[in-house]
């Protein structure tokens, strides 16, 4: 039986692992293109130490086109809340370094998730984004996905402000 330091070491790697996104190569690959990742986009953006991340673990549940052996934590997006200047927002970052930023099910479901916490509260929603479109290997649940996403956007709308700003290549839905 696990003890709780073994617990919480296995929380602290899973942590580490989450934070590299598809990994070192893909964050030196993204630098060269004068991109910033993800997470250096969420840090750059929000008032220091106010990043609160939900999801951080969520991988995709597809084993198609050799997927099952291809899981990031986090799946491609990092999603959350946090202040800018002290006020509340709820914010989504596409994660290049993971298929392109490419949006499966479980990442749509991650943006739907801070979206409907963002009309709850009443609280900004942004969107940094950077995503090569629909993860095409998921078919038609990935662009159901899209479809959650745009019916949350209709029902934000004149609700809560939605800013969304466009940091790379954007196709199909992530447009």
């Amino acid at each position: 039986m696990a003890t709780i330091d073994d617990r919480n070491a296995r929380l602290r790697a899973l942590r580490a692992e989450a934070l590299l996104g598809g990994g070192a190569e893909r964050i030196d690959a993204q630098h060269a293109r004068g991109k910033l990742t993800a997470r250096e986009r969420i840090e750059l953006l929000l008032d220091p130490g106010s990043f609160v991340e939900l999801d951080a673990f969520v991988v995709h549940r597809t084993s198609e086109f050799g997927l099952a052996d291809q899981r990031y934590l986090g799946d491609g997006v990092v999603t959350g809340h946090g202040t800018i200047d002290g006020r509340l927002v709820f914010l989504f970052s596409q994660d290049f370094t993971v298929f392109g930023g490419s949006l499966s099910e479980a990442y749509a479901e991650k943006i739907c998730k801070v979206m409907d916490l963002a009309m709850k509260v009443g609280a900004p929603i942004v969107g940094l984004n950077d995503s090569g479109g629909a993860r095409i290997q998921e078919g038609v649940v990935s662009l159901g996905g899209y479809a959650d996403i745009f019916l949350r956007n209709v029902l934000a709308s004149g609700v809560v402000p939605q800013i969304s700003v466009v940091l790379g290549p954007c196709a199909g839905g992530a447009v």
